[in-house]
């Protein structure tokens, strides 16, 4: 099993979201607002996170979550590949 878990490479996602100035924009209203959902290991995981909140907030058209793939920004020469 740890072999197994030491071969798949970690692949770190953040969730995050607040309420946006405009609809049309990603400009946030109140940065001190922001709701950090949290780190995931995989896109799946910070998908499944992602839509969750999302559904909570759906009642607000200024509401907006995000993924962020943190392994590009950790590792830029991978940022070319998938995840």
């Amino acid at each position: 099993m740890m072999a197994e878990e030491d071969s798949k490479k970690q692949l770190l996602h953040l969730v995050f979201g607040g309420e946006l100035k405009s609809v049309n924009g990603t400009e946030f209203r109140d940065l001190n607002a922001l709701d950090i959902v949290g780190i995931y290991p995989s896109y799946a995981a910070a998908q499944t996170a992602w839509k969750a909140k999302a559904q909570q907030t759906v009642d607000n058209a200024h509401m907006r979550y995000f993924v962020v793939h943190l392994h590009r920004l950790l590792d830029p020469e991978a940022a070319g590949s998938k995840g």
